[in-house]
């Protein structure tokens, strides 16, 4: 085993959280090794999540629109088909470019990209085994911990890749199940389900809790249910999985709704129940570094563990695990490495999911509000009133701004319709700047867009309020 040169920053993981790191310490004039165990950068999220996701997505959605919408628009479109061999080749394709642009991207930075795993030896080592079983010691001021997580199993159903898989598995099939199981009703278990439910597969939904996508807006959660009802994806909400067994027809689920007990078959099954932190196998007993009750890395308000050089960003803390959480946290933790005083604003961080229509949120829902005691005021506007809505044949959904009723301060925005993951900027934007619902009322929108949907939403709340007066 050789030591290498001193280095200012090595991270760990490749991901979101860690190549954004890299570039971030790179403009500050750090020198930085980014190691990561795979071939290729950019995590979960650029490999196996977020972006293949989204190209099937796309990909299935196209075949929806042509196959059976087309029509209404006046273009003829006969025989339509569709290949998932070829819609798979176009993934690749995206996920080969955007990893390839990641490491450019560090090259260009002057960061040194170590392929191998990594393992801590002290506050500022780090151990890495190559792909061609040679050691690497590196020597560094600090250290950034960006190892993501990976999917949770059942406990008698463990991943098979073949009849049981995760989102990575679910991501690759080869044609489209007849029956999908999916247990889960969150972000993951949606849009995956979404993929293979537009392409014809039936999609049984089964989840514990009353709701699908438990952390919306319940208004926005129901709202969406109706909307994948409509499309046919069927929902098993309040039942708990008892069994899960291969068998040659399939998976055989036993579920238990209420006090009956049933049994479940599909042909393939997708467990999308949550993911948990990346904690193992990288040396944190060994060098002291501190966890929660739920394997999460403890950090302090600059990112930093118990042990000083020692930081940690993503999915491997507590929070949400999305990508732009974890690249958002990784410059933070950089700048305070560097000296800045540098933090992430969480009460301002969105979420999205992909489904169709798509739903996009930020700042507290309705029933938190309502929880904390807090005085507020809801306006709400629908699709159905809006022009470029009407004209695109996008009716289905609304936008729902949530306002201090003393102070008119947002205190959140939830929507669900076309183009919510983008429209969701700017109630980001707007909480950012600490602005009221007469600030977005009073913006003037370019008409006729969709985003005039969240300016008459915060309109209704300024007609409320001259009711009240």
């Amino acid at each position: 085993m050789t030591e290498d040169k001193k280095y200012d920053l090595v991270i760990i993981g490749g991901g979101p959280g860690g190549y954004t790191a890299a570039v971030r310490a790179s403009q500050l004039g750090m020198t930085v090794a980014c190691v990561e165990k795979h071939s290729r950068l950019g995590g979960v999220c650029l490999n196996a999540g977020c972006i293949p996701s989204k190209a099937l997505l796309d990909s299935s959605e196209l075949y929806v629109a042509a196959s059976r919408r087309l029509a209404d628009y006046g273009v003829r479109a006969e025989n339509v088909s569709f290949d998932v061999s070829v819609m798979m080749q176009r993934k690749h394709r995206i996920v080969e470019a955007l990893t390839g642009q990641v490491r450019k991207l560090l090259e260009a930075g002057r960061v040194e990209i170590v392929t191998g795993v990594a393992e801590l030896v002290d506050a500022h080592h780090v151990r890495v085994s190559g792909v061609s079983g040679e050691i690497r010691n590196l020597n560094t001021n600090f250290i950034l911990l960006a190892t993501g997580s990976r999917p949770v199993s059942l406990p008698d159903g463990d991943f098979d890749g073949h009849h049981i898989v995760d989102s990575t598995g679910a991501l690759e099939f080869s044609e489209v199940p007849q029956h999908l199981g999916v247990i889960g009703g969150g972000f993951i278990g949606l849009e995956l389900g979404s993929v293979w439910q537009r392409l014809g597969s039936r999609v049984t939904v089964i989840e514990m809790l009353p709701q699908i996508a438990s952390g919306l807006d319940g208004q926005i959660s129901r709202a969406l249910k109706r909307s994948l009802d409509k499309q046919g994806m069927a929902f098993r909400l309040k039942t708990r999985v008892n069994r899960v067994e291969i068998s040659a027809n399939g998976v055989n689920v036993a579920v238990v709704s209420g006090a009956a007990e049933e049994t479940l078959t599909f042909d393939k099954l997708l467990v999308a129940v949550g993911r948990k932190p990346q904690t193992h196998g990288i040396g944190l007993e060994s060098v002291g570094i501190e966890r929660d009750g739920h394997d999460a890395v403890r950090i302090n308000s600059r990112f930093q563990t118990n042990i000083a050089s020692i930081y940690a960003a993503g999915d491997i803390v507590a929070g949400p695990m999305l990508a732009h959480k974890a690249s958002a946290e990784g410059v933070a933790a950089v700048e305070n490495m560097a000296g800045m005083a540098s933090e992430v604003h969480y009460d301002t961080l969105p979420s999205v999911i992909y489904t169709n229509p798509e739903v996009a949120s930020v700042g507290l829902t309705e029933d938190q509000v309502k929880e904390r005691n807090i005085p507020y005021r809801a306006g709400t506007f629908p699709f159905t009133g809006n022009g470029r809505a009407l004209c695109a044949g996008d009716t289905e959904g609304l936008v729902k701004v949530i306002a201090h009723a003393k102070t008119d301060r947002i205190l959140g925005i939830h929507m669900i319709g076309h183009g919510a993951s983008e429209m969701i900027a700017e109630g980001v934007m707007a909480m950012e700047m600490g602005a009221s619902s007469e600030d977005i009322a009073r913006t003037v929108h370019s008409h006729p867009t969709f985003s005039e949907t969240l300016m008459a939403a915060a309109a209704s709340i300024q007609r409320q309020m001259s009711k009240k007066s």
